[in-house]
């Protein structure tokens, strides 16, 4: 019998029908070639029905989403509803309900794909962020004093345990394992500043690296660093981790150096449990229902699914088709500007793959 995997459908806001509609459509074609069967369910959560019903993300539909073996998310804002809403009640509330602790974001530059990176083409841009994702900043540990007046205070602490900490990078070393390329992770982090939750992460880092990892290569960046790096030399890097904030910040620099958000894909990830995929880039409302927004980050968000599920051959066949479209077909990444449809983008991808 086939293998079968149950998988919930988010398309979001704005253009997220049409790119996930492309991606699907890829995922169909590539689960007949490979022989595994996919269920789909969708589910219109999002800012329509923020705006209609008041409910972000209803406890029943997160109850069900626990069922499923992964979910595909196409994007999420809409410009009627304040931000912040959609980002916290949708976006954080499930990367933390469903434990979602690795943000897994590649940054590969494909062939025929221009980087604003002089002299850098893809054997120098290929390399892969580890970002921890349930954990600091973002966690809304924090508040405010005396609100409103001149005497206003406002607070919000970056904490970790030892336990968030660990099992980041227990899986990044797996992953720079696994990569097996140059077998090197560097954590990002600012030891100089925040001398508390960073002398926590380095400790465990070494700790660990030297208690089960002697094979992999430790290195150690100051965030403004490897910002740095990556512009001058992004050949350096194999596998970076590091905290929820700096993660955020030098993973969109990194998307940029890939040739920009319509190219990148990420994957928020329960190595355990049901883990969750999208292109990085938002909804783009302005280009919303007329065909001409890039899919190949959804498309690419796809294969990164198929790869967590275990259908290695069937991602890598989706990442070999969309670098011969790269390569030979698309002139431009931008909306508009690619030469062909939405919907043409996707044809070429599912028929090469």
């Amino acid at each position: 019998m086939a293998k079968h995997y149950k998988i919930a459908v988010i398309p979001g806001d704005g253009t997220g029908p049409e790119v996930i509609r492309e991606g699907l459509k890829v995922l169909q074609a590539v689960s007949r070639k490979f022989g595994f069967a996919l269920e789909l369910t969708n589910y219109d959560v999002g800012g329509d029905r923020y705006l209609k019903t008041g409910e972000v993300l209803p406890d029943s539909v997160l109850a069900e989403l626990r069922q499923f073996d992964a979910i595909y998310l196409g994007a999420v804002g809409h410009p009627e509803v304040k931000p912040g809403i959609l980002e916290k009640g949708l976006l954080l509330k499930l990367r933390f309900e469903l434990d979602q602790y690795i943000n897994l974001r590649p940054v590969k530059l494909y062939p025929g794909v221009d980087s604003p990176l002089k002299n850098k083409g893809p054997s120098e841009i290929d390399y892969v962020v580890i970002r921890e994702n349930s954990g600091g900043l973002y966690t809304g540990v924090g508040g405010f004093s005396m609100k409103g007046t001149p005497q206003e205070v406002a607070m919000q602490e970056m904490v970790y345990s030892r336990f968030q900490v660990d099992r980041c990078l227990r899986y990044a070393f797996e992953y720079a394992r696994k990569r097996n390329k140059r077998k090197t992770l560097a954590l990002s982090g600012k030891t100089n500043v925040l001398t508390y939750v960073f002398d926590l992460w380095e400790r465990a880092f070494h700790e660990m690296g030297a208690r089960d990892y002697a094979d992999i290569k430790r290195e150690y960046y100051h965030v403004d660093a490897t910002c740095m790096w990556m512009i001058k030399n992004p050949e350096w890097f194999d596998v970076i981790v590091t905290e929820n904030m700096f993660g955020d910040i030098i993973t969109d620099l990194g998307a940029i150096t890939q040739g920009g958000m319509g190219i990148a894909a990420g994957g928020n990830i329960n190595p355990e449990g049901v883990s969750m995929f999208e292109p990085i880039g938002g909804s783009a409302p302005k280009y919303t229902g007329q065909n001409v927004i890039n899919p190949l980050a959804a498309i690419c968000a796809g294969a990164m699914l198929l790869d967590e599920l275990g259908e290695t051959q069937a991602a890598q066949a989706i990442e070999r088709a969309v670098m011969d479209v790269t390569a030979h077909k698309i002139k431009n990444l931008g909306a508009g500007k690619m030469g062909y449809s939405t919907s043409k983008v996707g044809d070429l991808v599912a028929e090469g793959v």
